[in-house]
């Protein structure tokens, strides 16, 4: 397993920025119950925390996506992260909001891009993904190209990975959802049967609970 996946995982969890509670489970905007609720925004609160992710962001962009021109973040918990990221890497920065903006401008991309473009979304987590598709979505429709997607954490459940296949975009996840509970696991924070449930709510996370 990659070692910075693991170091992501343990500040993650460190900061409390990861919430385990299998007895009395979360409640997602879809309606899921969930055994787990992750808040990566803690981390803007730790300054070392935070720029470590930023730097690990960074080298991602740089490894992984060499012939990007740009760096878009998804509104709201995206735009810090890409915004530091497109500062350490001097690219210019987008936001993307989930709807045009209801006065001014009627903006839904904030800051300047033109057509052709090749862009990087970055994303504070990867759920069933439909929201970050969206975004991608609307960017392409604006004659941008997608260079491909990175976020912090990543629940990895299949129908979202197969949608981003579908769709022709490349991700990549600083963290996941394996590597964080299988270090909750070796610090003692979940028991096994707490670990049997974890991975029964990621198989199939829309029936779980009920």
């Amino acid at each position: 397993m990659n070692t910075a996946t693991e170091a992501i995982a343990e500040k993650l969890l460190q900061i409390n920025a990861v919430k385990l509670n299998i007895e009395q489970p979360f409640t997602w905007a879809s309606g899921w119950k969930s055994p787990i609720y992750c808040d990566n925004r803690r981390a803007l609160g730790y300054p070392y925390v935070r720029d470590f992710i930023k730097s690990e962001l960074c080298a991602v962009i740089f490894e992984q996506f060499a012939s990007a021109d740009a760096i878009a973040g998804v509104a709201t918990a995206g735009i810090s992260w890409g915004a530091m990221a497109a500062d350490q890497l001097k690219l210019p920065f987008m936001y993307v909001r989930p709807k045009p903006k209801e006065h001014g401008m009627g903006n839904q991309i904030e800051g300047l891009y033109e057509k052709g473009q090749r862009v990087v979304v970055v994303e504070d987590l990867i759920s069933t993904g439909k929201s970050s598709l969206q975004v991608c979505g609307v960017l392409q429709n604006e004659g941008i190209v997608i260079e491909g997607m990175v976020s912090i954490f990543n629940y990895g459940f299949a129908h979202a990975e197969a949608a981003f296949e579908s769709a022709g975009i490349k991700i990549h996840s600083l963290s996941n959802y394996e590597s964080l509970i299988n270090h909750a696991k070796s610090n003692g924070s979940i028991s096994d049967k707490q670990l049997n449930s974890l991975l029964n709510w990621r198989e199939n996370p829309s029936e779980w609970g009920k």
